[in-house]
């Protein structure tokens, strides 16, 4: 009872917190368009392509606020900037139902990209960094872990509540949610205090360690393999299970393989959580790009075949699980904890643009190319972030080399 006292009153509460409203953000926000737009086009007399356009001007909206919601997280706390968030969730959720005209809604998507900016994993980061400085790998690999199940919970219970009530309804009841559970929990629940900076070590103590500039090349190339990567799952989730139906895969089976994506995703966090917490963040992402990779080479080496397809959804789901801590923790060990929250949304910013335009330009190239040209596409961006990764070192290489001649 002590330890439970002492988590709930101490800084990991964030984490616990958090875990219950990554759930229900990522499950309303992100993962429930691709079952609420279509009925929601049918009903507007929308197009089905349209409708999603709308979810991709949200991303590109996040993408672009991204940096002034880590930079007001910084300042104020994930305790003022998340229930914001929340909040504007629920109004956007209530403008989808009320919208009937192609301005309503499009506006409706600009108001959800800044919920999004200020509710998903990006602000969750911010304000961990906050609240645990330099300390903070450890609570962003378990608020992963958390966020691992939101498709899990989201698709099932969508899928009720469609049965129950209509989109409309179904809308209704998500907004009272953010609204009523989420937003609360951010604002009463999360932890007020902030991380004491890293000082200058005495004599005898040990040093800080040694950090890159949040600018300069260093910065470049890690805004750049995240933004590149940022394209593959994004485009892939839209498309792969439409690639492996086409390429003779029953569609049936097509849901079993889809299915293998979130608990491998789960099982590469919890290894990475019990095993590799000691190794630099660098070396847990070059590890996962090269999984990646590998598995794209299956595909290439046997072919759209069962096995090939079952084995590449594990590899990309294991992979896309290490990514996303690494998304927090690279940052951190790279730049350190002093502006982490700006610092994690100039990153996001790239990122979610190319997640906003992935899956219209991966139509694109399918539909004037082909399939495998498609796959190829991400298999050659997923290389450039492997790349940037390879030729980044760890802060402090070359100066102990240097000193040691």
């Amino acid at each position: 009872m002590t330890k439970l006292r002492a988590f709930f009153a101490g800084p990991w509460r964030a984490v616990a917190v958090l875990g219950v409203t990554q759930i229900l953000a990522w499950g309303i926000l992100f993962y429930t368009p691709v079952l609420m737009l279509p009925r929601l086009a049918a009903d507007r007399g929308f197009t089905a392509t349209f409708a999603m356009a709308g979810f991709s001007l949200g991303l590109l909206v996040a993408g672009f606020v991204a940096r002034r919601v880590g930079t007001l997280i910084d300042r104020y706390g994930g305790h003022w900037v998340m229930p914001v968030g929340s909040l504007l969730g629920a109004v956007g959720l209530f403008g989808l139902v009320q919208a009937a005209s192609v301005a309503a809604y499009l506006a409706v998507w600009v108001v959800l990209g800044v919920a999004m900016a200020a509710s998903l994993y990006d602000p969750a980061f911010a304000t961990l960094g906050r609240i645990f400085g330099t300390r903070a790998r450890q609570p962003i690999t378990a608020l992963t872990l958390a966020g691992g199940f939101a498709s899990t919970v989201s698709w099932p219970l969508t899928q009720a509540l469609l049965y129950v009530f209509d989109w409309r309804g179904t809308y209704l009841v998500y907004a009272a949610l953010l609204a009523g559970i989420a937003a609360p929990l951010h604002f009463f629940a999360l932890p007020r205090r902030r991380a004491e900076p890293e000082l200058p070590s005495r004599h005898g103590a040990p040093a800080p360690a040694p950090r890159y500039a949040a600018s300069g090349g260093a910065f470049l190339l890690v805004a750049a393999a995240f933004a590149a990567y940022a394209f593959v799952p994004s485009g892939l989730s839209a498309h792969l299970l439409a690639i492996f139906s086409r390429h003779g895969i029953d569609p049936a089976t097509v849901v079993i393989i889809g299915a293998l994506f979130g608990p491998a995703q789960v099982v590469a966090r919890i290894c990475e959580f019990a095993f590799a917490r000691e190794v630099h963040p660098l070396w847990i992402i070059r590890f996962a790009l090269a999984v990646l990779v590998l598995g794209f080479a299956l595909l290439g080496l046997f072919g759209f075949s069962i096995p090939a397809a079952a084995a590449f959804a594990v590899l990309f789901g294991a992979a896309n699980g290490l990514v996303t801590i690494a998304r927090g923790t690279v940052p951190l060990a790279l730049f350190g904890a002093h502006g982490y929250g700006r610092l994690i949304g100039r990153i996001a910013g790239p990122s979610l643009v190319m997640q906003g335009l992935a899956p219209l330009v991966m139509a694109f190239v399918i539909e004037g190319g082909s399939d495998p040209l498609a796959l190829l596409l991400t298999a050659g961006l997923t290389a450039v972030a492997l790349v940037c990764f390879l030729i980044l070192r760890k802060p402090g290489i070359r100066t102990r080399l240097s000193s040691s001649k």
